[in-house]
């Protein structure tokens, strides 16, 4: 019975345990009673050493599984470690998108090594699919799947689906082929389980069906995938020759690539290619050092904004006690802003022609939000006016100052966060890049002006 709730932390003490005590038969019984996930989980955290002498306890039968779950650098390590044989079985078990994934990863020599080790027809479909564009949607396609012809009866069907379907990657669906292989329908398992078994599956077919194109980028599947509600998709080549299939776990695995890319662009980081613990420190440096000198410069141009309104805040120094406030506000209602939409980009619910919807929505967002805002400001400086007397006997009008700025930096954040990730993405570039420390540093000099231009209006005469 295999558990399916662990503490992933004490198996991999157990493991750690056993392995450092030579307890092989303890090892191997301890494995036994896991899932191939917990396994991996467990044996990636061990020490190279350990890790090693942990995956040759495994049964050969159930070898290539866990190491479909282990990280790349796991997986590289061990295949230096395994003889050529051994190797050669794990690559061999491995479902041919997973290999691919493996192969991409690793350098030129070693994957012409490891294809080497091939049997000749795994070797030509391992080349066929790492012979598509990288990003593409033949790169992390499976071959592996069951087609059926439209002439055969569902008792036919399902003798085939007996003899081929141990090697499919699903039997979900079962693809419909002509005789030049061409997909021409894709039918649910249960639509052959639930009619008698002469039914002939032209009878079952209803032409309509959603393909993919083995040329396309792959993170379209993942939009494809939540729009049709699907468990795996064909793919189909130029022609509409079906080449192979796309399924969930993959999908899932780009999403989460994308959404991680995009999570730290937002965050002034160029993407990392490798988890966080994993990546050198050079590369580390060199990926942040790259916004942090452009947000650096984006800084120099708020102090010559700044120096711009020397002679203001000499007169005033009052209105240097609200400088701070008035651009923070300014930097986190952009930062809301471009959050929001290049997220709502991501999932496809604003598109570039949906601009002025958005500016139009922005500027009633930020209006509110700059009423509100400014509206506590306006009473935090009267509440202490009357209670400190502090502020001067301007203070009113120090009020309506930062009062009305607050508005307006707030409107003005809110419509540039919610616009420029459609200028990027109307540009070819990628939407997250208007990352929120970007445009908090632009909207802390257009803050600038905002403020010092609306002082001028309110305080001449009197401050200024």
């Amino acid at each position: 019975m295999k558990i399916t709730s662990i503490d992933l932390d004490g198996l991999t003490d157990t493991l750690a345990e056993y392995v450092e005590a030579r307890r092989f038969d303890a090892v191997k019984a301890l494995l036994a009673e896991h899932n191939p996930p917990d396994i991996a989980t467990a044996i990636d955290r061990l020490p190279d050493q350990q890790e090693a002498i942990a995956f040759r306890l495994l049964p050969k039968e159930s070898a290539w599984q866990v190491f479909e779950y282990l990280s790349f650098d796991a997986q590289e390590h061990l295949l230096h470690t395994l003889s050529d044989a051994d190797a050669a079985a794990l690559l061999e078990g491995m479902s041919p998108d997973d290999r691919t994934a493996l192969f991409e990863e690793l350098p030129g020599k070693v994957t012409r090594r490891l294809l080497n080790l091939l049997s000749p027809a795994e070797r030509r479909q391992a080349v066929q699919l790492l012979g598509y564009p990288e990003d593409s949607i033949g790169r992390v396609m499976t071959p592996d799947y069951v087609r059926v012809k439209p002439n055969w009866t569902v008792a036919e069907s399902l003798e085939h689906i007996r003899v081929f379907g141990s090697d499919s990657e699903t039997l979900n669906v079962v693809y419909v082929t002509d005789p030049s292989g061409v997909l021409i329908d894709d039918l649910r398992i249960r639509q052959f389980l639930t009619v008698a078994p002469e039914t002939r599956v032209a009878d079952l077919m209803d032409q309509e069906y959603v393909a993919l194109n083995v040329l396309d980028d792959e993170s379209s599947a993942v939009d494809v995938f939540r729009r049709h509600d699907r468990t795996a998709l064909p793919v189909v080549d130029t022609g509409g020759v079906l080449v192979g299939i796309v399924t969930v776990d993959d999908v899932l695995d780009i999403q989460e690539r994308e959404a991680t890319e995009d999570i730290q662009m937002l965050g002034a980081v160029q993407a990392l290619d490798e988890p966080y613990l994993q990546v050198p420190i050079w590369t580390m440096v060199r990926k942040r050092a790259v916004w942090l000198v452009i947000l650096l410069f984006g800084g120099m141009l708020t102090a010559e904004a700044m120096t711009y309104y020397e002679d203001e805040l000499a007169q005033a120094v009052v209105l240097a006690i609200f400088l701070p406030l008035i651009i923070a506000s300014g930097g986190n209602s952009g930062s809301q802003a471009a959050t929001l939409i290049t997220r709502a980009l991501a999932l496809g619910e604003v598109r570039l022609r949906d601009w002025w919807l958005v500016m139009r929505r922005e500027l009633v967002s930020g209006l509110l939000l700059g009423f509100i805002l400014g509206s506590l400001g306006f009473v935090r400086i009267a509440l202490w006016a009357v209670a400190f007397d502090a502020y001067g006997p301007h203070w009113l009008l120090v009020a309506v100052t930062v009062g009305v700025s607050l508005a307006g930096v707030v409107v003005w954040g809110s419509l540039s966060g919610s616009l420029l990730p459609l200028v990027l993405k109307r540009l070819g570039a990628d939407p997250a890049t208007s990352s929120a420390p970007f445009i908090a540093t632009l909207v802390d000099v257009t803050g600038i002006i905002i403020f010092f231009s609306i002082a001028v209006v309110f305080l001449s005469g009197t401050l200024l």
